[in-house]
């Protein structure tokens, strides 16, 4: 039994060391990413002025006195981040919650392998149905379909997939015996869901959120 559990203590902190060493990979390949771009621009930027190119509200690259401003930009990839998360981490968070404790292995089945299919679709095809199909010009009387709330609700779709799929696999990791604790003192399977299973596996789901908006 020690034995076992010491191979089972260094099997842990090797795939531990592992996924650390990837993460902090991806968190590398970001940062040259990032890196390279700025250097790249920093002659376009010194000509053109930082104050200028970041809080100007104008982008006319083509025009006969060209202006280069990236503000509104900046604010639509804040505010489509901030709408999607608003929409999408709460519907990703309870249907995750169903899937994995409440719904029946019929309908479970059903509502994984959409969620599959939502996650295989490219994100050019979600823009092009945020575009052409959800009907928001119609809606607001706007001249196209690439409006903000058309951004946000396209994202908030994009994201589920990644939310809902982590998020089950935590709270799927839960021991059983800490929902049957709970149980047994009197708490009914709602409450358990939510004050026993949702604490213990919120590391995940909060993993889960996170590889949604970096989506």
């Amino acid at each position: 039994m020690k034995k076992n559990k010491r191979i089972g203590k260094m099997l842990e902190l090797v795939m531990h060391s592992i996924f650390l060493v990837l993460g902090l990979i991806t968190v590398g390949c970001v940062l040259l990413i990032t890196v390279y771009l700025v250097i790249s621009g920093i002659p376009a930027i010194r000509r053109i002025g930082l104050v200028p190119f970041l809080f100007n509200k104008t982008w006319a690259s083509t025009a006969a006195t060209p202006s280069f401003g990236i503000l509104p930009f900046i604010l639509t990839s804040i505010y489509g981040t901030a709408g999607a998360i608003l929409l999408g981490v709460p519907v990703g968070f309870f249907t995750a919650v169903y899937l994995a404790k409440m719904a029946k292995p019929s309908v479970r089945a059903i509502m994984q392998s959409a969620v599959s299919m939502l996650s295989g679709i490219p994100s050019v095809v979600y823009g092009l149905v945020g575009m052409l199909i959800l009907g928001i010009r119609r809606l607001f009387n706007v001249p196209d379909g690439s409006s903000l709330l058309a951004a946000i609700i396209v994202l908030s779709i994009m994201i589920l997939p990644s939310i809902i799929k982590v998020s089950v696999t935590a709270l799927e990791a839960v021991p059983k015996e800490y929902e049957d604790a709970s149980l047994a003192l009197g708490a009914t399977p709602v409450e358990t869901y939510f004050r026993v299973s949702v604490p213990a596996a919120k590391s995940g789901i909060a993993a889960a959120v996170v590889l949604g908006v970096g989506r």
